[in-house]
């Protein structure tokens, strides 16, 4: 492909990712990892750099919609912002440490893991799997605990952390609509400490492609930011009008196969 046609490509996986983030409430991070991992890799990119540089790159991406999300659901009162103070710490530091661990990890076995990762996604939204209320929130040291899982297994797979905290609230007597709410709001320091994190471990690292700045390649993040922020409201007005359980099954199919797509392009 030449030059033009990425550009295109970025340009149509930012369309994608903002239509289903607005439409289904998710992050992008599930569908770019996978696919921005295939096309670094049609464009020549070192493979044993490929993994880090999509992750990092997602991540990036994720600041803007999360800033978007958490202004919306701020704005509709549905952030229980008690649960982020508490919480947000934890998640700064694991998601910060787990950047180091990350890019120690070689490219094979870290798409292995964001794989598996997304087939438990793609299953409890198959399932439509919701934990039932049997407990309260834990106190502050056990709320920076958990922040730090989060926050850990998020910056391992580039996401903004819903598939992890929205369970853990909805199981913590947490209303559903604030803990949707609250989880766009600590999808924020997610998103910055991950980045932050994928910038210095990857600064200077060899074979990193022009127009990179540690491990973000900077013409995807541009692209993909400034398209999925004006298709993510388009998504989020159809919401109510178009079969959102279906549109998840399929959604989930998609985490799977793309996925699949990104092992095929590692391993053979």
């Amino acid at each position: 492909m030449n030059f033009d046609v990425w550009w295109l490509s970025y340009l149509a996986l930012g369309a994608f990712i903002g239509f289903f983030a607005g439409l289904l409430g998710v992050g992008g991070g599930g569908i770019m990892v996978p696919v921005l991992t295939s096309l670094f890799i049609a464009q020549g990119m070192p493979k044993e750099s490929v993994v880090h540089l999509a992750l990092g790159t997602s991540m990036a991406a994720i600041v803007m919609t999360s800033i978007a999300s958490l202004r919306a659901h701020h704005k509709h009162g549905a952030v229980r912002w008690d649960v982020v103070r508490y919480i947000a710490p934890g998640i700064v530091v694991g998601t910060f440490a787990a950047t180091f661990v990350a890019s120690r990890i070689a490219s094979k076995p870290l798409a292995i893991f964001f794989a598996c990762f997304m087939a438990y996604v793609s299953l409890q939204m198959l399932a439509n799997i919701k934990p039932k209320p049997s407990r309260d929130l834990p106190g502050p040291l056990g709320m920076s605990t958990v922040g730090m899982g989060i926050g850990g297994v998020s910056a391992l797979v580039a996401i903004g952390g819903g598939s992890l905290s929205v369970p853990f609230m909805t199981w913590c007597n947490v209303k559903v609509h604030h803990a949707i709410g609250t989880s766009a709001a600590i999808g924020l320091p997610i998103a910055l400490a991950g980045t932050v994190g994928y910038l210095v471990n990857g600064w200077g690292a060899p074979g990193m492609p022009a127009l990179s700045v540690g491990f973000v390649y900077l013409p995807a993040l541009v692209l993909i930011s400034a398209v999925s922020t004006w298709t993510a409201p388009v998504g989020a007005r159809l919401a109510h009008r178009l079969p959102v359980a279906t549109l998840k099954k399929i959604f989930a199919g998609v985490l799977m196969l793309l996925s699949a797509k990104m092992l095929h392009a590692l391993f053979f």
